[in-house]
């Protein structure tokens, strides 16, 4: 009908009473349009095609009464949306948006999958880099920061934590923004977002501001996970969207791989870096921080050319836009293939029926500030409810028992990702304070000290008349000692205490030998001179070289799982990759009973990172494919949001328990994971559903 003129009919023959009224002039009408003339007006026969095509004003005899009504009832919605029922509107719109479901899926198909998907595959892959390379970056600086910023333990934990805080509410906050502005729009906010505050982390000093742009700098990376997955997905056919969504998560290993590599080759290079004056100081590891921004730059920058998902323009109502885009994707990978003469057939797609729901002040009614006012106040509430619309009874089992296979994944996965190398640290200093060299009774007089001591217990020496020059202690403690006359210039230190000493006539000269670190001790007649101030990074740590190594290879050996699950995703299904993943990673958590040196932890935690992230695949894939498309984000978010809760849960219990037990953390964690896993295969499977 939306092809033929022949509406009109209605008002010019009208059925009543059993009787057809006719007009007096024996001329057919078009509505209200003029009467034709008499030689205009086309024979019975005439005016049909071979497929009996109706032309505008071609006589087509008596209507039958129910065409008529038809017709009526077909022509009343866009006449009286106004005062129809919300309902109804909601309903129409629903089957609207199942029409153009099915519709989208064959235009995708006809475009092919080709030059278009993998340009935006490297540009969406550089985004979800980004997202790896954050959660790895604190961890990394921690060690140096703490010395650089003069960070206690809590200001450690705090920083660890606050970048998953960040991260939970960019998720939930941008990805539901996401399906109101457009996955393109939100996702240059949250990459720009993100750059800006990691770019200013680097050069400030004091921990306050740092910890601040950490926050706000997780915040924007949030945000790119959900609208990643909910953009990419948009352009993939149905045959093609489990894999290679799948091989797009490999970028989140890429990440790992990248930050533990830069982490390796810059912050040991303690020179490379700039001081300006006593108060500002630029270490490596703050060219550590820059150089993590690079990816979220650079995806920053090529998405700029690249277009909007026109499946979200479609459910805005942007034909035309959408049309523009489908044509480009279709023009590009047919040039790619070697057939530029193929031809974009689609003329037509369905556009969901839109109900307003904005509001905004006029410039004659309100001021520039209020109009913004009510635009922000507006688009929350939008996303608001449309948080609440993943609650309700439609989607209300899915959502739940989605939140609780992403909330038991992460906690597992991210408490142990911790867990595991404070447990390498743990088992170097237990091997480290075995090698302590003990010294008793020593007596050491007019001496120069200009070496380093590193691991040793000095107990009742006596130290007369001694100068401890330009040398560094690390892990020393003077226990019951006595020095006298002794002079100490330009001395660093480290984990070096004295305890219950005699400290007679001696004097520190620029030393950082402060205060809490004479423990008991008398001080008689001694002078403290020009102390160090601020932090400083006094040596580099062996053992941090291995940490990297760590998680270099924990990144790496995700490599295996996520070729396997790209490969089976559309085999297998998305529902036994989850459960099968959670499961298997379950058992390897037995395994870490045995695992009582360094060698054998890392051992065990490349085997269950390797066998977790097929579910996590698996999980990134079923989401985006159970929401709609108005909802996809926004659902995403949420649960994503959640498995950032789940992760800073999961730090907090897992981290307590180093060298206390590894019976509470192994227990909690495979017990989440085979509840998670034997929850996920409820879920309903959707290899072969088309995107709503």
């Amino acid at each position: 009908d939306g092809y033929r003129n022949t509406n009109q009919v209605s008002d010019d023959y009208r059925y009543q009473d059993g009787n057809y009224d006719t007009p007096n002039d024996g001329y057919y009408r078009g509505g209200d349009e003029p009467a034709q003339e008499e030689d205009a007006q086309s024979d019975v026969t005439e005016g049909h095609d071979e497929d009996d095509e109706v032309y505008e004003g071609e006589y087509q005899g008596i209507p039958h009464p129910d065409d008529i009504k038809e017709k009526q009832k077909k022509r009343a919605p866009a006449v009286d949306d106004e005062y129809r029922d919300r309902a109804d509107l909601m309903a129409e719109r629903m089957e609207d948006e199942e029409q153009l479901a099915h519709q989208y899926e064959n235009i995708i198909e006809e475009c092919g999958h080709g030059r278009f998907q993998w340009t935006l595959f490297f540009v969406l892959g550089l985004a979800l880099m980004a997202d790896g390379v954050e959660v790895f970056v604190v961890g990394f600086v921690l060690p140096s920061a703490e010395k650089d910023m003069c960070l206690s333990s809590s200001n450690k934990g705090m920083l660890g934590l606050i970048v998953y805080l960040g991260m939970m509410v960019g998720a939930v906050l941008l990805g539901g923004l996401a399906d109101k502005l457009g996955r393109k729009q939100c996702l240059i906010i949250s990459l720009a977002i993100n750059a800006a505050f990691a770019f200013l982390s680097s050069f400030v000093q004091g921990y306050g501001f740092f910890l601040f742009c950490r926050l706000i700098s997780g915040l924007g990376i949030g945000g790119t996970l959900p609208i990643v997955f909910a953009y990419f997905s948009e352009f993939l056919s149905r045959e093609k969207r489990g894999e290679h969504l799948s091989w797009l998560c490999m970028f989140w290993m890429i990440g790992g791989i990248y930050a533990s590599a830069m982490a390796w080759s810059i912050i040991p290079h303690y020179g490379w870096g700039f001081s300006m004056g006593t108060k500002y100081h630029f270490h490596s590891w703050r060219v550590f921080v820059l150089v993590c921004a690079l990816p979220c730059i650079a995806s920053l920058v090529a998405l700029k050319f690249m277009p909007e998902s026109p499946r979200f323009l479609l459910e805005i109502g942007k034909h035309d836009e959408a049309w523009m885009i489908l044509k480009q994707v279709h023009d590009t990978n047919m040039r790619a293939k070697g057939e530029p003469e193929r031809v974009f057939t689609v003329s037509y797609i369905k556009t969901p029926k839109q109900v307003d729901e904005f509001i905004e002040i006029q410039s004659s009614t309100g001021t520039w500030y209020q109009r913004w006012l009510v635009r922000i106040t507006t688009t929350l509430k939008q996303v608001w409810d449309n948080v609440l619309y993943c609650l309700t009874a439609q989607y209300r089992m899915n959502t739940l028992m989605l939140a609780v296979v992403w909330f038991t994944m992460a906690l597992s996965y991210y408490g142990l990702i911790v867990w595991f190398p404070d447990m390498i640290r743990y088992f170097q200093d237990e091997a480290y304070e075995s090698r302590v060299k003990i010294f008793d009774e020593e007596e050491v007089s007019h001496f120069t000290f200009n070496f380093t001591l590193e691991n040793q217990i000095h107990r009742n020496g006596e130290y007369r008349n001694d100068k401890f020059i330009g040398m560094k202690f690390k892990e020393v403690r003077f226990e019951d000692s006595l020095f006298e006359d002794c002079y100490f210039e330009d001395v660093r230190s480290s984990e070096t205490f004295f305890e219950n000493c005699t400290i007679i006539s001696t004097v520190f000269y620029n030393t950082d030998l402060y205060e809490h670190k004479f423990i008991n001790c008398r001080l008689i007649n001694s002078t403290f001179m020009k102390e160090k101030e601020g932090c400083h990074i006094d040596f580099e740590e062996d053992n941090d070289f291995l940490i990297y190594l760590v998680s270099f290879l924990g990144s790496l050996s995700v490599l295996p799982g996520n070729i396997i699950s790209a490969l089976l995703m559309d085999k297998i299904g998305r529902i036994k990759m989850i459960g099968g993943s959670m499961l298997i990673s379950a058992v390897c958590c037995f395994f870490l009973f045995f695992g009582n040196s360094e060698s054998a932890m890392i051992g065990w935690q490349c085997l269950f990172c390797g066998a977790s992230i097929a579910a996590w695949n698996a999980l990134d894939v079923i989401t985006v494919e159970l929401y709609p498309t108005d909802k996809r984000a926004t659902a995403f978010g949420i649960l994503n949001g959640l498995c950032k809760f789940g992760a800073i849960l999961g730090n907090s219990i897992f981290s307590s328990f180093v060298g206390i037990t590894k019976v509470v953390p192994i227990l909690l964690a495979s017990s989440a994971l085979v509840g998670g896993g034997l929850l996920a295969l409820r879920l309903p499977e959707t290899r072969e559903q088309v995107l709503m």
